[in-house]
């Protein structure tokens, strides 16, 4: 049995599986039908109106339909789309067995414990037929897939087979309603003839629980609480049993066909499901569970999957396994198929048996057939794993020019775990059994035995000549065979299968959700993790290895990028990938060739390896487009690229912003034309130095104080008393006295401010800068209107504040001088892109100071005539002097408005322009990776992610790893992991500050680029130092404070990073000890707060001895424990707390106490009071409830700290009481805090 998905929950009476899409409908005792999707493993939906157990459920094949029946006696319709029951069918009068739709007309038929069958119209919502005749409860009815018939099965020992052919022609061909009438009566009094017997088979001596039609044959099974599972067969006229299997020990609950394999399988009480051959009619396997009695079982009516209900939920599962087994060489793939190994040219499509190979034993179960196939090219030789026996092997050494024989002229067989070959005429297998690696030669003959590179290796798979990847718990080890020494490992999730590519220079590990990539010596490149199950890969001849799932094909580049390809419709297993075709066989083995659009992922990785003329080559084509690959572009940093995809004006605008593109940022601007955009434009301008597009985003926006501020420090006067005159049109006071006071113009000012009314202000700024006649007016105007005149200082030196008279002014004045990039100037059409082909493209220089790293494009000058970016991008380019001979009306050319001239260099004329050099072109460089993204790019710690600033994904982490709900404790480790990374320095006054990343380790001779890692603030040494002030508190007695402490440790582990494997065992431990300490404290805080019940204190007294605790704090809780049920006279639990306090060597005061205490509980042991609490039973206590959970109960554990809980309560989903942080009853990861992990 191979288990696909399995649920836990109250006991599952009814099973049914969607026809088209991965979801199971689960019927629960407890009333509640629930909703699966099996293949992503979560709850979709659940649907509660029941009252009492639901016992039958059943999907309509092609309605967004189901219906159930339960016991309340009510069959419900529901449209799982409205997520609503559409309407309710009643008359029944004792429980639902069993409900089910009819495959073509709108009918359900139900069984009922009211001893009828009913079958309803769901249309017309009304019961059609009534079927009696079982003289007991009627345990299970179904139509019939294609005929019109009913089988039924009874608690009175009886299977019944109906025709309803009367009803279907009643139903689908009415006839006159008038001649039916009298009929009707009759019908609707004693059950009708519309549905009559057909046959009634008796031959069970108790009651039948199951009875189902085989899909096509005329067959029917039956199971009973005989415990035994009957075979029947039928024709027009009888019918009559064919045969008995016997082998359940119980009731069998429910049996049926096998939907495409001769095979019947039935589960019983007896906790077991059993496969039945159905032509041999022998058991040929037998599941069992320890605990938990069966009672249905369904099967997919397309899909090779079987699930089944039990006490304590379901389990989804095969009975085989569907994957072929399969190897490539060159051009021929060879692969097992029924019992033949065959080979198929991937040329010429011709497929050939080469030779029969054995078939396992009808008792070797489901998995016996073969599971992986080695190929040895160089002796035309075959190594075909299977599960066997515990594992065995087959070694065949093909004769040459084998096409079809019934035979193997050299076939050996041998036990094994695993078995690949190693060299020209060897193969290595692993004996499990014998801890052994055997190298032996291809007569099968033991050359070689060496141990296995890790003591809990359990596979080994080919890594080239002479070596070996071999599988052990989490991680792959490369074993080098013949020095017999460990080359390299790596930390991986369980490696099902390994994928080298076709020069062994990467290989890709699968695992279950999850691909590993890694290089030859076990560098790891990637891992690219999978929401649902992986199947396949293979690598193309580019270097990206292609996957499929159950339901893509996607793609891997060795950066970590990763993508969908194209959707399946059914899963596939890749053998070869060449081109955009992708050859790969169906679970029927069957060779398959499927088409894919390779652009996308071959543009990625042309991006990754800069080869940039490809990349340009394929953007010119374009073939490329969708907001994913813009995403990617620009996440990559190449938002120039990323613009030429682009068409919407608001994205251009965002993109040519973030690459320094301020043409076409403009060009979109004029197009968007509102507030916010021009606002961005003049900041992204003025950032660039380009103060005459400041300028007109600012008249845009008519932000005359900005506009007032550019023209002073750019020492336009004219334009500045242009502003005075504006300001003064519009009537603002406050920007006339700004504009007098840019220009200097002090007459201005004192008009202004006696205008203003401030008459003082006025004489004071005359009086300062000389202006007697106008001092001595303002004097005058004060006195006579009483106000005191303001003194004046004289006779000190007196320096008036005045703007510095422009010396030059200019055009634009660039801060940075960067020439364009490959792609920006090829895009534009200023460059060819075989101009950079032949000269080499040196990506460093691009992001250079000054114009001595500019990069000469080369070419004549005619040519850059006529390829002028700026004219292209609609901005003329050139100074007046490089124009000469031109149209005089091109320096003319403006923005349009009255009170703005901009001038031709950057003007939208239609001018050719002349010779643009490209050190003449300004582009802000594009900004690099911040260190802190470096940080986080390939990183499983939350700490890292945390050091980073980058919460939200530290936040992500914390939550799949360890299923952290509440992340406010963790709010102050976040920041202080933040600022701890992250040194501020000046760099200029007025300036903004520096911000640079803080590493540890750092090293002088590292090379240039290296991102050291974060240096954390959190250390396993400052939480070490933690536990000891924690320990100390402890021991004083402060358990508030303690058990806040202890806390602080589990939080401070939650952002830990660590280097080595040893220092993460150390983690887990520090946890374990951090976890024990805090749920003892808080049992006995808890039993402080009983001191009124000393009963309930005695019994937390008694649960926190039996914690995990250092000796000194264990030795005082026994003695406290001790004194308390002395004290309660409950002598014998005293006198076992005095035995386990004595065994702890305690100081001689304290063992003699106890002694004498022992003493006097042995005169008389007997527990007066009774309490809840066996110290005999191992138990750990439920930190919400403060009970003992003794050893075989059912409980949860906290998906963070790992406290234990009662499995049913109010507790369970909800945020840890010890820890704070992760959720109670949540499966979780496991934490990662180091790089060495998964």
């Amino acid at each position: 049995m191979l288990t696909k998905f399995e649920t836990k929950s109250n006991r599952v009476k009814g099973l049914t599986f969607h026809p088209k899409r991965p979801w199971i409908l689960a019927s629960l005792h407890s009333g509640v039908i629930q909703l699966w999707d099996y293949r992503m493993g979560t709850l979709i939906d659940r649907f509660d109106e029941h009252d009492g157990p639901v016992r039958g459920v059943h999907f309509h094949n092609s309605q967004p339909l189901f219906v159930s029946g339960g016991d309340d006696y009510k069959i419900k319709v529901w449209n799982y789309k409205l997520r609503r029951c559409l309407f309710t069918l009643l008359g029944h009068l004792d429980y639902i067995r069993t409900v089910a739709f009819h495959p073509e007309y709108p009918w359900i038929v139900s069984a009922s414990d009211d001893q009828t069958i009913r079958i309803w119209n769901w249309q017309s919502r009304n019961c059609i037929s009534v079927l009696t005749g079982h003289n007991h409860y009627v345990m299970s009815a179904m139509f019939h897939p294609k005929e019109d018939l009913v089988v039924s099965a009874s608690l009175d020992q009886t299977v019944r087979v109906w025709d309803i052919g009367g009803l279907r022609k009643k139903s689908v061909a009415p006839g006159d309603d008038l001649m039916r009438l009298p009929q009707a009566v009759n019908n609707e009094l004693f059950g009708g003839g519309d549905a009559v017997v057909k046959y009634v088979l008796e031959g069970h001596d108790r009651g039948v629980n199951w009875a189902s039609f085989h899909p096509s044959l005329p067959l029917i099974v039956s199971g009973a609480d005989d415990r035994q599972v009957k075979l029947w067969r039928m024709n027009d006229t009888k019918a009559w049993e064919v045969d008995t299997l016997r082998g359940h020990v119980n009731n069998v609950s429910c049996v049926m066909f096998h939907a495409r394999q001769d095979i019947i399988v039935s589960n019983s009480e007896d906790k077991s499901i059993r496969v039945w051959d159905m032509s041999k009619r022998t058991g040929v396997q037998t599941f069992r569970r320890e605990h938990d009695r069966f009672w249905i079982l369904s099967a997919h009516p397309e899909v090779n999957l079987l699930a089944a209900g039990h006490d304590s939920g379901m389990i989804v599962f095969k009975l085989e396994r569907e994957r072929p087994a399969y190897a490539t060489h060159q051009g021929t793939l060879f692969y097992v198929k029924d019992r033949y190994l065959r080979s198929y040219d991937y040329q010429s499509g011709r497929d050939n048996p080469l030779i029969s190979i054995r078939r396992a034993g009808a008792g070797a179960g489901g998995n016996a057939g073969p599971r992986s196939l080695s190929y040895n090219p160089a002796e035309n030789a075959v190594l075909i794993n299977s599960d066997v026996d515990g594992g065995t092997y087959e070694l065949h050494v093909l004769p040459k020019g084998s096409v079809g024989g019934e035979g193997s002229s050299d076939s050996r067989r041998g036990a094994g775990a695993s078995a690949v070959f190693v060299a020209r005429n060897r193969f290595a297998v692993l004996d499990k059994g014998n801890h052994q690696i055997l190298v032996k030669n291809l007569k099968d003959e033991v050359t070689k035995k060496c141990s296995p590179p890790d003591s809990a290796t359990d596979a080994i798979f080919y890594a080239g000549t002479g070596a070996l990847l071999c599988r052990s718990e989490d991680r792959m080890i490369l074993f080098d065979v013949q020095q017999r020494a460990t080359m390299a490992e790596l930390a991986t999730p369980y490696v099902k299968y390994v994928v080298w590519s076709p020069d062994m220079s990467l290989v890709a590990m699968l695992s279950k959700h999850a691909i590993v990539i890694a290089n030859r010596k076990l560098g790891h490149a990637c891992t690219v993790h999978e929401t649902i199950r992986v199947k396949s890969g293979a690598w193309d001849d580019a270097g990206v290895f292609i996957y499929t799932t159950l339901n893509h094909i996607k793609y891997a580049l060795p950066n970590g990028d990763s993508g969908i390809i194209r959707t399946l419709e059914t899963p596939v297993y890749l053998t070869k990938v060449f081109g955009n075709t992708v050859y790969c066989l169906d679970r029927d083995g069957k060779n398959r060739q499927i088409q894919i659009d390779s652009s996308e992922y071959m543009f990625k990785l042309a991006l990754g390896q800069r080869k940039y003329d490809v990349v340009l080559q394929m953007i010119k084509s374009g073939s490329l487009c969708g907001q994913s690959i813009i995403a990617y572009l620009q996440q990559k940093g190449f938002p120039e690229v990323a613009l030429h995809f682009v068409k919407d004006e608001s994205t251009r605008f965002e993109l040519a912003l973030e690459c320094g593109n301020i043409e076409v940022a403009l060009s979109a601007a004029q197009e968007l034309d509102d507030k916010d955009t021009w606002h961005k434009l003049g900041v992204a301008a003025l950032r660039q130095g380009n103060h005459q597009i400041v300028e007109f985003a600012y008249q845009k926006t008519k932000n005359f104080e900005r506009l007032s501020f550019l023209y002073l420090i750019t020492g336009n006067i004219e334009k500045l008393q242009k502003m005075l005159k504006i300001s003064e049109m519009r009537g603002d006071v406050m920007g006339q006295f700004h504009n007098a006071l840019y220009l200097g113009d002090v007459p201005e000012r004192v008009k202004i401010l006696e205008n203003a009314g401030h008459h003082a202000l006025a004489y004071l700024t005359a009086a300062t800068h000389g202006m007697k006649e106008d001092a001595e007016r303002l004097e005058a105007v004060l006195v006579e209107a009483g106000i005191a005149v303001p003194e004046v200082t004289e006779g000190e030196e007196i320096a008036p504040l005045t703007p510095p008279k422009p010396i030059i002014v200019g055009d634009n004045w660039p801060l940075l001088t960067v020439s364009k990039g490959f792609f920006e100037g090829v895009l534009s059409g200023e460059v060819d892109a075989s101009a950079y082909a032949e000269g080499g493209f040196d990506d460093e220089a691009g992001a250079g100071w000054g114009d001595d790293l500019d990069i000469d494009l080369g070419g004549d000058d005619d040519k850059e005539k006529e390829e002028d970016p700026l004219a292209a991008a609609g901005l003329a380019a050139g100074s007046d002097e490089e124009k000469e001979g031109g149209d005089g009306s091109d320096s003319d050319a403006g923005w349009d408005m009255e009170d703005l001239d901009l001038p031709p260099d950057v003007g939208g004329g239609d001018d050719d322009g002349g010779l643009v050099g490209p050190s003449e072109v300004f582009v802000a460089p594009t900004a690099g990776i911040p260190p802190s993204r470096r940080w986080t790019e390939k990183s499983a710690v939350p700490g890292e992610h945390a050091a980073a600033g980058d919460f939200d994904a530290a936040m992500k982490l914390l939550n799949r790893q360890l299923g952290v709900i509440n992340f406010a404790p963790l709010k102050q480790h976040f920041i202080d992991a933040a600022f701890a990374t992250h040194a501020s320095m000046t760099a200029t006054s007025m300036g903004p500050n520096l911000t640079f990343p803080l590493g540890r380790d750092w090293n002088a001779d590292a090379p240039v680029g290296k991102t050291p890692q974060p240096a954390l603030v959190s250390s396993l040494a400052v939480l070490e130092a933690k536990l000891k002030a924690a320990y100390k508190t402890t021991t004083e007695g402060k358990f508030g404070e303690a058990l806040k402490l202890f806390q602080s440790i589990i939080h401070g582990v939650a952002v830990l990073l660590v280097d080595s494997r040893r220092e993460v065992d150390e983690v887990r431990e520090l946890l374990g000890i951090a976890r024990e300490y805090a749920v003892a404290l808080r049992i006995e805080m808890k039993r402080k707060e009983h001191k009124e019940d000393p009963v309930r204190a005695a019994e937390l007294a008694a649960y926190f001895t039996h914690s995990m605790m250092q000796p000194i704090h264990a030795s005082l809780a026994l003695r406290s424990a001790m004194s308390l049920f002395f004290k309660l006279k409950n002598f014998n639990t005293a006198a076992n707390f005095c035995r386990r306090l004595l065994e702890l060597n305690p100081p001689v005061k304290v063992a003699q106490q106890a002694k004498q205490v022992l003493q006097a509980c042995e005169r008389t042991p007997t527990d007066e009071v009774e309490l809840d609490y066996d110290s005999r039973n191992p138990f750990v206590v439920c930190s919400a409830t403060f009970a003992p959970i003794y050893r075989g109960t059912k409980d949860v554990a906290c998906s963070c700290c790992g406290a234990k809980f009662i499995a049913e309560g109010d507790h369970v989903n909800k945020v840890c009481p010890v820890c704070n942080l992760g959720a109670v009853g949540v499966e979780a990861a496991g934490l990662v805090v180091s790089p060495s992990q998964r």
